[in-house]
């Protein structure tokens, strides 16, 4: 992401400088003229910072713009550095750049979206978190006014996705083809219905019943194993920085990627239902709207779908075309649903084919006759297998090709044929999704923009009550919070797993890396293929420690835990011994507690005896928190008993050495001079 800044005084300059330095490589001051300068940035950059006025700005940008999702985020600092006002793009990235500038240069953000200011999630930012982006923009204005004012909000989520915390307005329901949003007065009128998919004669090709997901809007959102808030006793407390260790050798399931959904057409319709949150909180009581609220219907089409195409040679391009347009339109869906088009390997080069692909801009899926020929369908053909050595072209193409996407597949529109060509239509399923997230050490500061957008994008977040206390501000209202106290970690990771498994949006959170002796392992070992996984990786203890000491990390190192309450000292012993025969920095995870007291002593006696007594050894409690601790000594000099489970422990290598009062470890290359 590259930031132009633009500055016209010297004062402006400076602070463009500043930022200059904070930002290396992302950051750059264009020179010129001020106003070729601000044309250039908008044109060239993905992001501006410009040290002007607001409104010298928008006059030198206004002839520039183009559209809310395409223009650059802009933002405006003055001259004194009190303020950076999010000028364009606020939804788009202008709010968090204003915010980044301000951490730099000091002084307050200033953000004008109504949506922010009113802690509602405005319709754009919606859809993204429902994994879809805006292709049609011009009502967006009337649905976030309705977002905004409290007017009832149906959503209808047929499929499934995997929803974030609803607005208090906005009651889930799933019984039509596509997500549509109706806003409009509570009204006992039946909504205008979406005509449901013809299915042709495939036996299989309705669909059975998708869990719809549960949001946390009542009593029965939290299923039965959800761990209680009261924290269980355990023979030893885990640290803040992070919980106990679970092993970590189960290899992580790698989520599927799809291309990204659009927001489809807007459409009229008549009044639908308006529904209530039940027991969900909401920021504030949603003020009284007037039952004259013009309904307006919004559907969102998720590219779920993929068109399986046959032919004859020499297949016309519009008969194509057109086929593929008739099957859509007897799905209830629309267009923009398509994702793909597969067909036999043997009309890879069908120009007809391929000039229908082209004309949708979707990719051309070809697979050999043997492949097809496994895929159960319901209007098989001896006539196609004995042309081509498959009995089905269309049905067989479209679900193949779903399968292939890592979902399971169905199919929803049977095959339809024409003088020169068939067509048929397939689905992919939806799965839950779960984000596993590191939280970094504790400083709010060093949370990544990542985790904080998955905490915004879930509907259940669970997580270690002392975790979920540092968070909770992050949460949109609405979000369920699934709380349980140490020494649970493995209940933790089930009802984590099994929410997602339900089709919900879940976080599971954990401190510093989830990755690293934390929540991502038990989780992963027990997710299975029916669920999206996202890992948001954290800053760990171990490299906030470092920092703190000064470049304790700089070389070759060992994380290892101390703890024994999941593994066997004899296994941590020999681990200790090969780091310290092999010279590597080590840093100690859960090195002392109450009732384990000698082990870390043992643990430095046998690093010792490998590389000499002034060796140093730092060690950070608290890191980066308010009670934060950090000590600097030496191998001969350590002492266990200052050190508690808050505590990460770093031991040099005998290459090792305080410089200036800070711990270096050299990277140990030769450098050549230029």
């Amino acid at each position: 992401m590259t930031i132009a800044l633009v500055a016209a005084t010297a004062r402006g300059r400076a602070a463009a400088e500043d930022l200059v330095r904070a930002w290396p490589g992302r950051a750059t001051l264009v020179e010129g003229p001020v106003g070729d300068a601000l044309r250039t940035a908008f044109t060239s950059y993905d992001q501006v910072v410009a040290f002007l006025a607001v409104g010298a700005t928008v006059r030198v940008l206004a002839p520039l713009l183009a559209d809310k999702t395409t223009d650059p985020p802009v933002v405006c600092v003055d001259e004194s550095r009190r303020y950076a006002v999010a000028v364009l793009g606020t939804h788009h990235g202008a709010d968090a750049l204003a915010h980044e500038v301000t951490a730099v240069l000091g002084g307050e953000p200033v953000i004008t979206t109504a949506s922010d200011a009113a802690g509602v999630p405005p319709l754009d930012s919606f859809a993204a978190h429902l994994g879809l982006r805006v292709a049609d923009r011009a009502p967006l204005a009337q649905v976030g006014a309705a977002l905004l004012s409290g007017a009832p909000i149906r959503l209808e989520n047929p499929d499934a996705w995997p929803l974030p915390p609803l607005p208090a307005n906005v009651t889930p329901d799933a019984p039509n083809p596509a997500a549509i949003i109706h806003i409009g007065p509570p009204t006992t009128t039946a909504p205008t219905s979406t005509p449901e998919p013809a299915l042709g004669a495939a036996p299989e090709a309705t669909p059975g019943p998708t869990p719809e997901p549960a949001l946390g809007h009542g009593p029965d959102s939290t299923p039965s194993s959800t761990p209680s808030s009261t924290p269980s006793s355990t023979p030893e407390p885990t640290p803040s920085s992070t919980p106990e260790p679970t092993p970590s050798s189960t290899p992580e399931p790698t989520p599927s990627s799809a291309p990204e959904p659009t927001l489809g057409p807007v459409h009229g319709t008549a009044p639908a239902p308006g529904g209530s949150r039940g027991s969900a909180p909401a920021p504030a009581p949603a003020p009284q709207v007037s039952r004259e609220t013009t309904p307006v219907t919004l559907r969102y089409d998720p590219p779920d779908l993929i068109v399986g195409v046959g032919s004859a040679r020499g297949v016309p391009a519009d008969e194509v075309d057109a086929l593929i347009d008739t099957v859509i339109q007897e799905s209830g869906r629309a267009p923009a649903s398509l994702r793909a088009i597969a067909t036999l390997d043997l009309k890879s080069d069908e120009p007809g084919i391929l000039e229908a692909a082209r004309r949708r801009d979707l990719p051309l899926l070809t697979y050999p006759a043997a492949d097809l020929a496994t895929e159960q369908v319901p209007t098989p053909s001896e006539t196609v297998r004995a042309a081509v050595g498959t009995p089905s072209v269309a049905e067989a193409a479209a679900l193949r090709a779903a399968r292939d996407a890592g979902r399971a597949a169905e199919l929803v529109v049977a095959k339809h044929t024409t003088r020169n060509a068939t067509a048929a239509l397939a689905r992919l399923r939806p799965r839950g999704r779960l984000a596993i997230v590191g939280l970094g050490p504790g400083d709010p500061d060093l949370l990544t923009p990542a985790a904080r957008t998955e905490l915004a994008r879930a509907s259940d977040v669970v997580g270690l009550d002392q975790y979920l206390d540092q968070v909770r501000a992050l949460l949109r209202a609405g979000t369920t919070v699934h709380s349980s106290g140490l020494g649970q970690e493995e209940e933790r990771a089930r009802t984590a797993v099994h929410l997602a498994a339900e089709g919900r949006a879940v976080a599971l959170i954990g401190s510093g890396d989830a990755g690293v002796y934390a929540m991502a392992a038990p989780a992963l070992e027990m997710a299975g293929p029916d669920i999206d996984v996202v890992g948001v990786p954290g800053i760990t203890a171990a490299t906030a420690a470092s920092g703190l000491l000064g470049a304790a990390l700089g070389h070759d190192h060992a994380l290892i835990s101390l703890s024994d309450l999941h593994t066997p000292w004899p296994a941590i012993e020999r681990r200790v011994r090969a780091a310290a025969e092999a010279d590597l920095v080590v840093c100690f995870y859960n090195p002392r507690s109450r009732g384990r007291d000698w082990q870390l002593g043992h643990a430095i006696g046998l690093l010792g005896a490998h590389r000499p007594p002034t060796t140093p050894v730092g060690y950070v409690r608290e890191a980066t928190r308010p009670e934060q601790q950090v000590t600097l000594t030496t191998l001969d000099a350590f002492d266990p008993s200052e050190v508690d489970m808050r505590t990460v422990v770093i031991v040099g290598s005998s290459q090792s050495r305080l410089v200036s009062g800070r711990f270096v470890t050299p990277r140990g290359y030769r450098w050549a001079d230029a």
